[in-house]
């Protein structure tokens, strides 16, 4: 298995995304842009692309905060993902740039692109799909659904599938019903998946945080990544 740390900007920022692909054979391989929660671009998310990886896939870890930072406590995660929160604009713009980066490597096929996110980047991975970019699909996990104002909301060219925890305080009905509908009326070809008994960051053995409303579920955590899985099968 190559790694490699990958040096990139959007803008006048300076990221750092994690590289990873299987050395094994030349061809030109589909691609998964893989985005952290809120704290960062941390292992977590580093050994998800190396599972992306192992899969057959390039994984790419993005870097959405800059110069790869990483929360050091609650406080400062909360910062770093508000900040980012208040300017959707700016989210879609460093999405954008792990996207562009990741399309002219060597190792990628250029028209097969996806992306997954946890949480936070659950979001960032749909708004990476609101901004109309030309990737085959998103998979989120517990990831916040609502949309971003004031931008273009018939714009979807990708498959959608999120990957919700039923007992999630974080994302409410009411916000997924309002996800739906929003996936339905830009005709998207989106499916949603609840897992019972599931709470926000389902798929984590370290959630990040604290609180009754964030729990490690393990059938919720294998189900919904072999669902992933064979959500990518189809889009590629």
């Amino acid at each position: 298995m190559q790694i490699k740390e990958i040096d990139y900007k959007a803008g006048e920022q300076n990221l750092k995304g994690y590289l990873v692909y299987n050395k094994k054979g030349i061809e030109k391989r589909p691609a998964i842009l893989v985005v952290h929660d809120w704290n960062g671009c941390d292992e977590f998310v580093k050994h998800k692309a190396q599972l992306i990886a192992e899969i057959g896939y390039v994984g790419f870890a993005v870097d959405m905060y800059g110069n790869g930072q990483i929360g050091q406590n609650d406080e400062d995660k909360s910062q770093l993902m508000d900040n980012l929160l208040e300017n959707r604009i700016l989210i879609q713009e460093r999405m954008l740039a792990a996207l562009n980066t990741v399309k002219i490597l060597d190792q990628v096929d250029s028209e097969k692109i996806g992306t997954i996110g946890y949480c936070f980047g659950g979001l960032c991975a749909l708004d990476l799909a609101r901004s109309g970019a030309a990737i085959k699909g998103v998979c989120c996990f517990h990831g916040v659904l609502t949309p971003p104002t004031g931008l273009s909301k018939n714009n979807i060219k990708a498959k959608i599938l999120a990957l919700q925890g039923y007992n999630d305080p974080f994302v409410p009905f009411e916000q997924i019903k309002n996800f739906a509908q929003e996936m339905s009326n830009a005709k998207v070809d989106w499916q949603l998946h609840m897992y019972g008994q599931a709470r926000h960051s389902f798929t984590k053995q370290n959630p990040p945080g604290k609180g009754e409303g964030i729990q490690y579920n393990e059938p919720a955590d294998k189900r919904s990544w072999r669902l992933m899985k064979d959500f990518l099968a189809e889009i590629f």
